[in-house]
């Protein structure tokens, strides 16, 4: 019994993240009146941002060789100037807004895996390198701003609400259950677990590692992208260093939720769960007072414990 138990769990990792949630939660409950249905409103809006630009990285990730794309704080910055410029704050520019950020995030997408499947350049490198040339272009692209507004359909998207639940969370609820059939039901997903766990036998079993690889950039820029967009619509707007959080946080949203760092195995509900997970832990330390610093650090810590016991797992 205890065996099958074992079994089930490690083909369910998205259970610990999920358990996680409901013991934090309920915790808060008991500790603070500050928490409440208004703010788990709050915290599903923050999760879902967060969420997006992880489903990315977790399909990054489980390419495998410690592939992680560094680029995705970039990208989603300069994506929320790009809305806010082509857009001018009109619906009517809606139709161009929506080409100018997807062609941002395919091309960061598509020359992230030149880099790793042509030239060989670790991917850390190589999506470093692409995040610093788009830091550059958002510097740029800050000085010819002349709105600070967006578009009204997107202020919906980003800042809405349908009964009460933010649109937002429905996108990447959507989002979410796609990529799980995706990676549960297409010949990709078990292509990108082959190529996970050996680039090396993946090739030799047929399957195109290149075209599995670029495919999972191409993912994670086009989500970043998503996630920059709909934020402008939600802070109304863009601003410098809008993207920053999401560096340490999407890798920990994906490693929170049971997707193994080595790559190999991805679960999206994990992804889902490690996001509002994230988020929460979070509200508990700035319930709790704690400086941005001290938060870093303390999420810094929590990833390379989950790492640690991942990792002692493995190895057993």
């Amino acid at each position: 019994m205890g065996a099958e138990v074992t079994r089930l769990l490690a083909r369910n990792r998205w259970v610990w993240s999920a358990l996680g949630v409901l013991v934090l939660w309920a915790t808060l409950s008991l500790l603070t009146e500050r928490v409440s249905l208004h703010a788990l409103s709050g915290v599903a809006a923050s999760a879902a941002f967060l969420l997006i630009a992880a489903l990315g990285q977790m399909l990054v990730v489980t390419t495998g060789r410690g592939n992680i794309d560094l680029s995705i704080p970039s990208v989603i910055t300069l994506s929320a100037y790009v809305t806010v410029t082509v857009s001018g704050g009109h619906d009517a520019n809606l139709p161009t807004t929506l080409l100018a950020v997807a062609a941002l995030g395919l091309g960061t997408g598509l020359a992230n895996a030149a880099l790793v499947v042509l030239f060989r350049i670790p991917a850390i490198i190589g999506t470093l390198a692409t995040g610093y040339m788009l830091a550059t272009l958002t510097l740029l692209t800050n000085r010819q701003v002349k709105t600070g507004r967006t578009a009204e359909t997107l202020v919906f998207l980003g800042a809405g609400r349908l009964g009460g639940v933010p649109v937002v969370a429905l996108i990447a609820l959507v989002l979410t259950i796609a990529i799980a059939l995706a990676i549960g039901r297409l010949a990709y997903g078990r292509h990108l677990s082959a190529t996970g766990q050996s680039w090396t036998a993946a090739r030799l079993a047929g399957v195109r590692v290149g075209a599995v690889t670029t495919l999972a950039f191409t993912a994670s820029g086009l989500l970043a992208a998503l996630a920059g967009l709909l934020l402008s619509g939600y802070s109304g707007g863009a601003f410098l260093e809008m993207g920053t959080p999401y560096l340490l946080q999407t890798v920990g949203a994906v490693v929170l939720g049971g997707t193994l760092i080595a790559g190999g195995s991805a679960t999206a509900a994990g992804t889902l769960f490690g996001a509002v997970l994230l988020v929460l832990i979070i509200v508990t330390m700035q319930i709790g007072g704690l400086p941005p610093g001290s938060q870093d650090i303390v999420q810094g810590v929590v990833i390379i414990l989950v790492l640690a016991i991942a990792g002692s797992g493995r190895r057993r």
